[in-house]
């Protein structure tokens, strides 16, 4: 079965041309066409256009008087203006239905009877012609085929496409947009979206929320949180856009967007997958830590944590504290190390007033303040052996004494302790003491270093430039290919220290948006044009060859460098060592 075609008459003067046309289309009787007239300046219908439809057996009384307004434009395959209608008023928003304009003479009120009568008979039968030629054509076929075919095409998008008038009435809402929001196109269409989107839904960030700022909507981006009709919570992402006339005046919008609620959902996952206690990873070393920090969480015991400088010991310490039932008591650091030893043991132990000169009021020592928590003993390898024993008392009686006092004190404190040291050559040593050990590394954790982790790099600089970026104000940079390549090459013996290190350099070195070779420092620039990191020796070159290189590839230094048979750093080496701009 044949879809129908809709028309609309639309006039813009008292002469009822409109109603005149919409009473000749009916009396056809055509199934296939359904035909409404609307009115700019809506009046009763005229005396002289009631009596010249009478005379053809049509009686425009029947009909219904429509203001424009009453009418949504996109419902139609064809919009006809007639008469002297003000082309101004014409609608044209992109993605309504084609119109035309009939020109037919529209009479005049200033004539007498005789003539006024016989302009609206001429009128009417210009209207007869029009319409029959009209309906005998194939043009209302061929423009509901078109119109078919557009809406076939945005019905296979995957993205939600909607569009709306200045006053926010929907007149396209594709397929997608239906299975995004859960709402059916024929409850949508033609409403306003404040009024059928619970909450708004744009979020209430669409400048079309406000009539008064009609005159200056810019295309904009956003993330929306929206609610389907059952409630589900759905995160979209959401691109407005003003539909424009030819002369630039704004007449609507058009809302493309996307649902990213399981992609949002696979971040989240991947992100608590990759990611722990402020340490990022996804090479399996770091994956196989994550999992035994949480396996650490549910229990009590005693952890020791070795690892290289700058490996992130605090950071796994404190993670494990995080997770497990104490996380609501202090977790307290203390780096053994740093710390002659008279003021260590104050500072584990606290002290009472006057028990030595400077002790002017009882102190808490770090194992009071942790008290319910976890305490940190931060390179626990460099305690003295009159320390370790003093520390292995308190652990095998699960209570001290402050520094010249004489009550007990006992306190439930889980110890983590850490060490860039061999602890069992030490105690080989006898630099250590076993028994302290053996009450410290009840559980072992061994870190990687970063040159054994290298598929974190990428994802580490990536955190690094974001978190440099937000301390300085900066915009967040960009680094290059080259970049990248060089700092996984490197074999960084400070680790993850060191290239947080490197990135802030970077920052200070940097003035364009993306971090180059020559924004690293030295060392690391350095260490790509070391024979032991290349394959073969570098290529001894003339300032000569670099500059013909330079000129070959107009000023392209990837492509010079492929050139020349080095890497990028070596180039920017040469380029600095010959005083070439860079």
């Amino acid at each position: 079965m044949a879809s129908k075609h809709y028309i609309l008459f639309l006039g813009g003067s008292t002469n009822s041309l409109n109603l005149m046309a919409e009473g000749i289309v009916r009396q056809k009787n055509i199934d296939a066409v359904n035909v409404i007239s609307a009115n700019m300046n809506p009046s009763e219908p005229h005396p002289y256009a009631i009596k010249t439809m009478k005379e053809i057996g049509i009686d425009v009384d029947s009909l219904s008087l429509r203001t424009s307004e009453a009418v949504e434009l996109f419902m139609f395959d064809l919009v006809i203006t007639l008469g002297n209608f003000d082309q101004s008023c014409r609608p044209n928003l992109p993605g309504m239905p084609p119109h035309i304009h009939w020109q037919i003479p529209d009479p005049q009120d200033d004539l007498d009877n005789d003539l006024k009568l016989e302009q609206f008979r001429n009128a009417r039968d210009i209207l007869i012609t029009k319409i029959e030629t009209l309906l005998s054509s194939d043009l209302l076929h061929t423009l509901s085929v078109t119109r078919r075919n557009f809406q076939l095409i945005l019905d296979n998008l995957l993205d939600g496409v909607m569009a709306h008038t200045t006053n926010r009435r929907i007149f396209y809402f594709n397929k997608a947009a239906e299975n995004i929001t859960g709402y059916n196109r024929e409850e949508i269409l033609g409403q306003d979206c404040h009024d059928i989107f619970p909450g708004r839904f744009c979020g209430g960030y669409c400048l079309f929320c406000e009539t008064n700022s009609l005159n200056h909507i810019n295309p904009s981006e956003k993330e929306v949180v929206f609610l389907t009709p059952d409630g589900e919570e759905r995160f979209l992402h959401m691109a407005t856009m003003p539909l424009s006339d030819p002369e630039g005046s704004q007449l609507g919008a058009l809302i493309l967007f996307k649902d990213n609620t399981e992609l949002k959902s696979l971040k989240r996952r991947l992100k608590h997958h990759h990611s722990l206690g402020g340490m990022v990873g996804k090479d399996p070393a770091m994956l196989s830590l994550f999992n035994q920090i949480r396996e650490l969480g549910a229990v009590n015991a005693p952890v020791l944590i070795e690892g290289e400088s700058g490996t992130g010991k605090e950071l796994v310490a404190n993670a494990i504290h995080e997770i497990s039932l104490r996380a609501q008591k202090p977790f307290v650091a203390i780096n053994c190390g740093a710390l002659p030893e008279g003021i260590l043991e104050s500072e584990l132990f606290g002290h009472v007033r006057g028990a030595f000169t400077g002790a002017v009021h009882d102190k808490k020592g770090r194992f009071e303040l942790a008290d319910g928590g976890t305490l940190f003993l931060d390179e626990v390898g460099e305690l003295s052996q009159a320390m370790q024993v003093k520390l292995l008392r308190v652990l095998q009686e699960q209570k001290f004494f402050r520094v010249g006092g004489e009550k007990a004190i006992q306190v439930d404190v889980r110890i983590i302790s850490a060490t860039n040291q061999n602890l069992r050559k030490l105690m080989k040593d006898k630099q250590f003491r076993s028994d302290l050990f053996y009450r410290l590394c009840v559980v072992p954790i061994t870190l990687p270093t970063l040159r054994e982790r290298k598929l974190d790099i990428p994802m580490l600089v990536e955190r690094f430039v974001e978190i440099i970026g937000k301390e300085t104000g900066r915009p967040v940079l960009t680094p290059s290919i080259e970049v990248l390549d060089t700092l996984t090459a490197y074999p960084w013996p400070g680790n993850v220290r060191e290239l947080r290190n490197a990135i802030e350099y970077a920052y200070v070195k940097c003035y364009d948006d993306v971090i180059e070779v020559e924004h690293l420092p030295p060392e690391i620039v350095d260490y790509e044009s070391k024979p032991s990191s290349r394959r073969g020796p570098a290529p001894k070159l003339t300032k000569a060859e670099v500059l013909k290189a330079l000129a070959d590839t107009e000023g392209n230094k990837k492509a010079a460098a492929k050139y020349l048979g080095i890497g990028r750093a070596t180039l920017y080496r040469y380029l600095t060592n010959f005083n070439i701009p860079q």
